[in-house]
C-alpha cells in the first residue's frame, strides 16, 4: 500500500487499496514530505533558476498538494460513509519563522496549515475534524549526523530548553489531535517548537 503520494494516481490507489483492505478510514495523517536538506537548498541569491523552479515545483508538489490530494480522498470516503473523522497535517515551525534556504519549503508549510484550517471549516458539519502541528527541529535518526557536528550545540540552543524534540513527542501530539476527543481542536495550528520561535 505504499508509494508516491504525490503522484495523484497513485494517491488515489493507495487510498482505495486501505478502504478495500479495512473498509474505512478513520484517521489521515499527512506526513510525508520532501524535507529540507543539501540537495533541496535553494538561497535566492546563489541558486539558479533551473533549480529554483525545479525545487519549487518537486517540494510544493510533495507537501502541499499531496497532502491536499489525500485529504480529498480521505474526507470524501468518510463523507459517503457517513462517518466522523480526523486529519492531522504536519507542517513545520519554518511556516512562520521563513526558511531562507528552503523558501519552498517555508511556503510549502504555510500552504498545508491554512489548507487544514480551510477543510477545518468545510468538514465540521460531517464531524471531520482537521488540525496541524507545526514542530521546530526533531531528533530524528536522518538529523543525528548533523546534531552530533559542529551544527549541533547552535540548533541545540534554539530552544531555552536546550535540546531539541525527540519524534515520540511529536508522535504524543498527533495521537491526541487523532482522538476523537480533540475535536474542538480542529482548525488549530499546534506550536512543538520548545519555545524556539513564539508566535500571536
Amino acid at each position: 500500500m505504499g508509494g508516491d503520494v504525490s503522484d495523484p494516481e497513485t494517491a488515489e490507489r493507495i487510498v482505495d487499496d486501505v478502504l478495500h483492505a479495512f473498509g474505512r478510514i478513520d484517521v489521515l495523517v499527512n506526513n510525508a514530505a520532501l524535507a529540507p536538506n543539501p540537495s533541496t537548498s535553494h538561497p535566492v541569491a546563489t541558486v539558479d533558476y533551473a533549480t529554483w523552479h525545479r525545487t519549487w515545483e518537486r517540494m510544493v508538489q510533495v507537501d502541499l498538494q499531496a497532502p491536499a490530494n489525500l485529504a480529498f480522498l480521505v474526507a470524501r470516503s468518510l463523507i459517503e460513509r457517513g462517518l466522523p473523522g480526523s486529519i492531522v497535517n504536519v507542517g513545520s515551525r519554518g511556516a512562520f519563522r521563513g526558511e531562507p534556504e528552503f523558501p519552498a519549503y517555508g511556503a510549502a508549510k504555510a500552504g498545508l496549515h491554512a489548507m487544514g484550517q480551510s477543510l477545518a471549516v468545510a468538514l465540521a458539519p460531517h464531524g471531520i475534524a482537521v488540525t496541524s502541528v507545526a514542530p521546530g527541529f526533531v531528533g530524528t535518526d536522518r538529523q543525528q549526523e548533523k546534531l552530533a557536528g559542529a551544527a549541533g550545540d547552535g540548533i541545540r540552543d534554539q530552544s531555552p530548553f536546550g535540546r531539541v524534540a525527540n519524534p515520540e513527542e511529536v508522535a504524543d501530539a498527533v495521537v491526541y489531535l487523532s482522538s476523537p476527543g480533540s475535536q474542538w481542536a480542529s482548525g488549530a495550528v499546534l506550536d512543538l517548537n520548545g519555545a524556539s520561535h513564539l508566535r500571536t
